[in-house]
């Protein structure tokens, strides 16, 4: 399938929300020729890029949010929008119908063979998958798992020229009880199988600790494998070359932080231009923001990549700030950011939202002619302790250092206990909530810390509301170091702070994300329901 036709498949929607979606919090590009990293101010974490012709697409680790597998498209490698997810629901069904935390899609590899775009992922409790697509918005095939493993991590396919097909993967300490070794098995040419026995290709116990995420490349004779050491907030980048796709590989450290502020640089892609150019996209932990990514401007040096800027010429580079962006073919790209706001006005959630766990139909309706998100209140777990639990969470990605996010709903609760939040979650977790307490509505902010111990929250005293019916406009404002205010307003003008400042903290292996929930502590055949009339991000 030609690319073009391709972006002509990709949806309407998706082409009109990369127009009105501009972030009002970052944007990378900054209008004259230079741009400011990171290119994507959001967990994108593990990110794999490929370009086909003119076109960049990008997928990341999703963990156990469901829609999975974002898929990103951008023109430049720094405008991009989010075009789809490889799946709605994750695999087995009834294993992620509840919260996974940690569990998942871990680092994919994203490529391009045969007119075929493909993803491998791995789940490191089950195995390693694979699943296909024409058009990278989707729909994208079932996907197959290829090999039934514990601990099988970070995998990445190479088609050879002569037509033989190879996968690298690395090992999770925490499920095989080996880590830090790069291992290569053969695969069939249609992608779909491995054909033979591993075999271990390189060790990094010496020198390279917390060895993962490899990446499988060729280029002039030679096979690379990029992948990442030394652990997520404080490694580098190493690169192994050979000229047997078995080895014996050599061994070089093309970029660490050097004297930058950068921490990590990990995992990522080399890409190039339809200009002939070579990039390198990679993510820095940020803690609470997640892991954000970066571009950086890549050379060959002796067949050798260096990453960033190598001031003293040793090979070894470190991050740049700001930059050129790519020369590519044709006019400069308009700008464009992943959506973070959303008014609501379609049938269809705005790409950005993720669930916590697999979707059930009746969590959730939108009305698009009327222009508002309808949540369900659900119902709690017998055994519930707070909101780890719970899978009907919706949430998206912190969008930037600082923002507020605020949204305006009405709420007809029907029974005692039924309550709708605005949540800070991660570890630890606050939200700002309306409560049913002796049939009228109150506001109060409720705190979890260690939230995935089973730790109980802590609530404020509650304010009541005095119009059951009236629009309330809820609101977190993030400052510098995720420090997190929540407040409320009657009218949408003047706030009100509810509750004391709240550090947010990453979840397990993800950033803290912000979003909203409705649940109810009684069972019975019917439930309140709250009428969320956007949700803006500024």
């Amino acid at each position: 399938m030609g690319i073009a036709l391709v972006m002509l498949l990709l949806p309407i929607s998706v082409q009109a929300q990369s127009a009105a979606s501009l972030s009002k919090v970052w944007v990378p590009d900054l209008g004259n020729g230079i741009y400011k990293n990171p290119v994507l101010y959001a967990d994108y974490s593990d990110p794999d890029a490929i370009r086909v012709g003119s076109d960049f697409y990008l997928t990341s680790s999703s963990f156990n949010s469901a829609p999975g597998l974002q898929i990103l498209h951008s023109k430049d490698l720094i405008n991009w929008t989010l075009i789809g997810a490889a799946f709605q629901e994750q695999l087995p069904k009834t294993r992620y119908i509840e919260p996974q935390h940690g569990n998942g899609v871990w680092a994919p590899a994203l490529r391009y063979h045969n007119k075929e775009f493909y993803i491998y992922y791995p789940d490191p409790d089950l195995g390693i998958f694979v699943t296909k697509a024409k058009n990278p918005a989707g729909p994208w095939s079932t996907p197959v798992c290829i090999k039934e493993a514990k601990g099988w991590i970070d995998p990445c396919p190479l088609w050879d020229e002569d037509g033989n097909a190879y996968l690298v993967h690395g090992f999770a300490g925490s499920r095989a009880g080996i880590k830090t070794i790069l291992a290569v098995s053969p695969m069939a040419a249609d992608g779909l199988s491995l054909t033979g026995a591993d075999a271990l290709v390189f060790d990094g116990h010496a020198a390279h600790p917390t060895l993962e995420g490899p990446k499988f490349y060729k280029r002039n004779s030679y096979y690379y494998i990029f992948a990442p050491a030394g652990g997520v907030p404080t490694g580098w980048q190493l690169v192994l070359r050979s000229k047997n796709v078995y080895g014996p590989y050599e061994e070089r450290i093309v970029m660490d932080q050097g004297k930058t502020p950068i921490n990590g640089p990990h995992q990522g892609a080399w890409v190039d231009t339809d200009m002939g150019e070579d990039w390198f996209l990679h993510f820095q932990d940020q803690g609470p923001y997640g892991r954000v990514v970066h571009l950086q401007p890549m050379v060959w040096k002796n067949d050798w990549p260096v990453i960033g800027e190598d001031a003293d010429g040793d090979g070894k580079g470190q991050p740049v700030l700001i930059h050129r962006k790519p020369r590519i073919k044709g006019k400069p790209q308009p700008l464009a950011t992943p959506a973070t706001s959303d008014e609501f006005s379609s049938n269809q959630l705005g790409l950005q939202w993720q669930w916590h766990a697999n979707p059930q139909d009746y969590w959730a309706f939108l009305n698009g002619p009327q222009g508002y998100l309808r949540l369900y209140a659900m119902p709690l777990p017998e055994d519930y302790k707070n909101l780890w639990q719970l899978p009907n969470l919706l949430l998206q990605k912190l969008p930037a250092e600082t923002f507020t996010a605020t949204t305006k709903l009405s709420y007809q609760s029907r029974a005692e206990g039924e309550k709708l939040g605005l949540v800070m979650m991660g570890l630890d977790y606050a939200y700002i909530s309306l409560t049913n307490q002796g049939g009228k509505l109150q506001l109060s902010q409720s705190v979890c810390r260690k939230a995935d111990k089973g730790s109980p929250e802590t609530t404020t005293a509650p304010v009541a509301v005095p119009q059951p019916n009236q629009p309330i406009y809820l609101r977190v404002a993030v400052k510098p170091g995720a420090k997190c205010q929540f407040s409320y307003s009657f009218d949408g003008q003047q706030f009100q702070p509810l509750g004391t400042e709240f550090q947010a903290v990453e979840g397990k292996w993800i950033g803290a994300k912000v979003g909203l929930f409705c649940t109810r502590a009684a069972k019975f055949n019917d439930s309140g329901n709250a009428d969320i009339d956007w949700f803006r991000i500024e």
